[in-house]
């Protein structure tokens, strides 16, 4: 993947002056690869993406570079019917979906299970503009103060934040995530993945039922043929664990199970 990362100071220091490295995941932002702590090959998404699209530019994954470090962990954070997630690398973290409103405390109490505090959020990622994704979102962002905020580009005029969020497309590169555009849900959903730990946060282009997995929901997915055409998309990339806005996470033979589901659309 070509592109210079450019890395805030305070990224800089704990990835060059110390050798920690961590990464959150909860639920909203967004940013472009001229941000810190982006790396890009491709324009920032501004709308969605067609069947056709998907089909003439995904038939095999972005390569893309991936943070050193040491192994990445995950900690959920259950939020009702939603769950958000804290990613974490030796003392750093990055945070995909904030759930619904008033979930910041549940969240922070995530953090400190995992001994952490606000201070180390480098990155909040937002895999779509529902609320119960988003609806954490502002206080989330105004407690973490210092934390860059990412979410697909075409969602963004729809996710309220105190600064401004950095619209990421496909390919792109956030702090060693690569960024699946998967669009259908909403028109700019993304999914994250871990390359290295074969770790996929699905936000809603996937779901978790009876240990396994299901696809999006119908009611809340305007466009299903789409949302389908992301479910094969994800079937062509490399992981073993995959992390669900809504369901239990499966971390033993994920990409097997979604390469059967994709198999049956």
């Amino acid at each position: 993947m070509s592109g210079v990362q450019r890395l805030s100071r305070r990224v800089f220091l704990r990835q060059f002056g110390t050798t920690s490295f961590a990464i959150a995941v909860f639920g909203l932002s967004a940013c472009s690869a001229s941000e810190p702590g982006v790396k890009s090959s491709a324009t920032p998404a501004t709308g969605s993406m067609t069947a056709e699209d998907l089909s003439t530019t995904t038939t095999s994954p972005p390569t893309v570079s991936t943070v050193s470090g040491a192994p990445l962990t995950y900690r959920r954070v259950k939020l009702g019917s939603v769950s958000a997630y804290i990613l974490v690398r030796s003392g750093s973290a990055a945070i995909v979906d904030t759930g619904v409103s008033g979930s910041a405390s549940d969240i922070e109490a995530g953090l400190r299970g995992a001994g952490l505090s606000w201070n180390d959020v480098e990155h909040v990622v937002l895999t779509h503009r529902h609320p119960d994704h988003i609806g954490s979102a502002e206080a989330v962002l105004m407690a973490a103060a210092e934390a860059t905020a990412y979410a697909g580009g075409a969602d963004l005029p729809h996710i309220p934040a105190p600064r401004p969020i950095i619209p990421v497309a496909d390919g792109d590169e956030v702090f060693g995530l690569q960024v699946i555009h998967t669009p259908g849900h909403t028109p700019g959903h993304i999914c994250v993945l871990d390359p290295t730990e074969g770790i996929l946060v699905a936000g809603d282009a996937l779901n978790g039922a009876d240990g396994g997995v299901i696809g999006p929901n119908p009611s809340f997915t305007p466009d299903m043929d789409l949302a389908n055409q992301s479910v094969k998309k994800l079937a062509g990339f490399s992981f073993e664990t995959v992390l669900f806005g809504h369901g239990e996470p499966v971390e033993i033979g994920a990409g097997s199970l979604v390469a059967a589901l994709a198999a049956d659309l």
